[in-house]
């Protein structure tokens, strides 16, 4: 019977540790796109830094593509202070997860 309990608790326990991480995974997913959202979820948005521009739309660009660019802008290939800044700071996991969530599988 001591054998038994152990195994009995974390069958009782899996549920919700699995809710915690699927929890820990929302949010973490919502603090990746939160800095992207900011400027290109916004339709026909302009910014004045550094210049003013059209912000470009990414929902619906090729994964690969927003890899790329954000390889790019990390590397300093691509010349945009404040997209090197967020670029910066994201690991490939990051990048990848970004751009299946803004991106469209190739046909």
């Amino acid at each position: 019977m001591l054998r038994i309990l152990p195994a009995a608790l974390l069958v009782l326990a899996l549920p919700a540790a699995l809710a915690q991480q699927k929890g820990d995974a929302d949010s973490a997913h919502r603090n990746k796109i939160a800095m992207c959202i900011g400027c290109h979820g916004i339709p026909g948005y302009k910014t004045a830094f550094p210049s003013v521009y059209h912000v470009p739309k990414i929902a619906g660009q090729q994964p690969g593509y927003i890899v790329a660019a954000l390889k790019a802008y990390k590397a300093g290939e691509r010349s945009h202070p404040s997209m090197r800044g967020i670029a910066a700071s994201l690991s490939e996991q990051d990048m990848a997860d970004l751009a299946a969530y803004y991106g469209v599988p190739a046909k």
